[in-house]
């Protein structure tokens, strides 16, 4: 199925979808969720750091891991410090006022959370983020598309509001959990095919949010 359909047509449906939910006043992005999660790949860096060794007499890195990879489009991600995996990052946005997804994208492990920012930025209203869009590219993108960046500031920020960024969490810590319960590993190698996967969890997530939902005279084509 997943060849047949391919991943640009079903992010054609998955845009279908949404361009209906938000006719029916279910998507107003007024209020938009966004976060990022990692994705570990389908493949083992055991070997390819002993042929990185052997062979190039190399340590294994981002410059050089898709010559020995067999997925040569996932990269090396650090989240903190000391946290590190091999794969993708999940880059998603939700309106808060219903709980559906708005936009999904995948990116390599070492893309940072503000710069997928991008990906998933709302076309209006306010973006409730975390430390890590308070710096970076996401503050510009916000600024271009005249997004009220609510990101929480990091502690070392001089401007940092504890007040409001405790408010802040308060708001998105309802989505954090739904999310914080979704598979971290991927099914297949490169960013189209796993890409097609999460339009296709997200098309799930949406259908079946509506159902919690509970809409009258819900119509969907």
């Amino acid at each position: 199925m997943r060849k047949k359909i391919g991943t640009k047509i079903l992010s054609k449906i998955f845009s279908d979808l949404k361009e209906q939910l938000k006719r029916q006043g279910l998507m107003s992005e007024v209020f938009t969720f966004v976060d990022a999660t990692h994705l570990i790949a389908k493949a083992n860096l055991w070997e390819e750091r002993d042929k990185a060794i052997q062979e190039k007499h190399e340590k294994l890195n981002n410059e050089n891991v898709s010559r020995f990879s067999a997925d040569r489009q996932a990269k090396i991600g650090c989240k903190g410090e000391g946290k590190y995996w091999y794969g993708y990052k999940q880059h998603i946005s939700m309106d808060m006022q219903s709980g559906l997804i708005n936009k999904v994208a995948i990116t390599p492990a070492n893309v940072t959370d503000s710069s997928g920012f991008k990906h998933v930025c709302p076309t209006q209203g306010a973006a409730y983020l975390d430390k890590g869009y308070c710096v970076g590219s996401a503050p510009k993108i916000a600024r271009a598309k005249s997004i009220h960046l609510a990101a929480i500031r990091k502690n070392n920020i001089k401007s940092k509001n504890k007040y409001q960024d405790r408010w802040y969490s308060s708001l998105r810590s309802p989505y954090e959990r739904v999310f914080s319960q979704r598979e971290k590993r991927v099914r297949y190698r490169g960013i189209a095919k796993n890409q097609f996967a999460v339009f296709m969890q997200s098309i799930c997530f949406n259908l079946k949010r509506l159902t919690a939902l509970n809409i009258p005279n819900l119509c969907l084509s």
